[in-house]
């Protein structure tokens, strides 16, 4: 049998989408929508403003009569409407945001008006255009309008919208249960009694890190032994969990057990190694269950595999999961700000730091330095066979979450 080459990545990333859908949707309050995906179109259920206000201090006046000098013969303030109707050779003091009284037209600035007594004047250029310093009704939306797209993430100025547009509660998708599992014998579950033989277990705080920067309820596992009996169990405990993602033994080496482990368990393997470095040899498994599927995304052991696989992989499934809009990386245009060497044969993530104008290769580039990873805060991406760059030569980035880039 022909040996399969590993996909490309967007190959990958596709197949990897197409196997989730999102969750159920749940309606939550306001402020527990924060920092998730709206599920469905929101719509406003009224007008803002509902009438027209004025946008600055001054005084209505009508649309015939801006010459003046005018009669005050009221206010209206914020909350506090004039309750008559202004005429010709009448005004109305205002204030910001105050209901336009009914007649009025226009909001002459405070500051171009001398007053005495109840009488006004001009003392600025002459008269303005009508309409000027109103902000008229329906300005921000209208009933029944689209205010939020559908797979929007909620923040502050989205919440406050929602609020405006008359909404107390907002849907969403459940969130995903996500376990994480580290394995390998190498792994010392305690960093402060590592023996030399055995290298702390951090994998598995960095990806529930890494999962928890996303509406999921997430835990992890382990370490877990190199065998078959270990795994399985493992597997079992998560049975409730909508994706399990596993660090270590993804590869075909002798003690690597995720793939035969998960068809022990009874689930298909739908795809292995992605065309990528670090971080080819990626697996991508099903179970199906009576609650609905499973999705299993086994990731190579080595720290810095792990990370940009769950960046291009478990990230983009969960957000596909919550609903979101876009699910994939963002992805920017920068320049060098220092030489970088030719690429070979695997398309490459180079961790890299990004100062807003330019970015720097780091120098270390292995798969287990977790320093150059922790200084880095993106990934430059390299095409196979990239011929060497210069200083000051365009290249594209992916934006991380790590050295101070939130």
């Amino acid at each position: 049998m022909a040996k399969v080459p590993p996909m490309p990545l967007e190959e990958a990333q596709a197949h990897l989408l197409a196997l989730a859908s999102p969750l159920p949707v749940e309606h939550v309050d306001i402020e527990g929508a924060i920092g998730r995906y709206l599920a469905q179109p929101l719509l406003a259920r009224r007008t803002q403003p509902a009438a027209d206000l004025s946008a600055m201090d001054g005084y209505a006046v009508t649309a015939g009569d801006m010459a003046g000098p005018w009669h005050v013969v009221g206010e209206s303030a914020a909350g506090h409407p004039f309750a008559g109707e202004v005429t010709s050779g009448q005004a109305v003091q205002v204030s910001t945001g105050a209901l336009l009284p009914a007649g009025a037209a226009a909001v002459i600035l405070q500051e171009d008006l001398a007053r005495q007594d109840d009488r006004i004047m001009l003392t600025g250029d002459g008269p303005l255009p009508p309409h000027k310093h109103i902000r008229p009704c329906g300005l921000d939306f209208r009933k029944g309008s689209e205010v939020i797209a559908a797979g929007s993430l909620i923040g502050p100025a989205d919440a406050a919208l929602a609020i405006a547009a008359g909404h107390k509660h907002l849907p969403v998708c459940r969130k995903p249960r996500v376990a994480v599992i580290d394995s390998g014998d190498e792994l010392a579950s305690d960093p402060e009694t590592c023996a030399p033989h055995q290298i702390p277990a951090s994998n598995g705080a960095m990806l529930l890190a890494m999962a928890r920067k996303l509406p999921v309820e997430a835990w992890r596992s382990g370490p877990v032994a190199d065998t078959l009996d270990a795994l399985i169990a493992a597997f079992d405990e998560a049975h409730h969990a909508d994706v399990i993602v596993t660090s270590g033994g993804a590869s075909a080496g002798e003690h690597d057990l995720i793939r035969p482990a998960l068809e022990a368990w009874g689930a298909s393997l739908d795809f292995w190694r992605v065309a990528i470095k670090p971080g080819k040899p990626i697996l991508v498994a099903r179970r199906k269950r009576r609650t609905g599927p499973q999705i299993v995304i086994g990731l190579p052991g080595n720290p810095v595999s792990s990370f940009v696989t769950a960046y291009h992989f478990m990230l983009p499934l969960l957000r596909r999961m919550l609903g979101a809009r876009y699910v994939l990386p963002m992805q920017i245009t920068t320049r060098l700000g220092a030489p970088i060497r030719a690429n070979g044969g695997r398309r490459e993530f180079v961790r890299g730091t990004w100062n807003g104008q330019s970015v720097v290769p780091q120098a270390l580039q292995d798969s287990g330095a977790l320093s150059a990873l922790a200084l880095s805060n993106v990934l430059i991406d390299r095409a196979a066979f990239a011929p060497a760059g210069a200083a000051g030569d365009e290249v594209r980035v992916f934006l991380l979450q790590n050295g101070g880039i939130a």
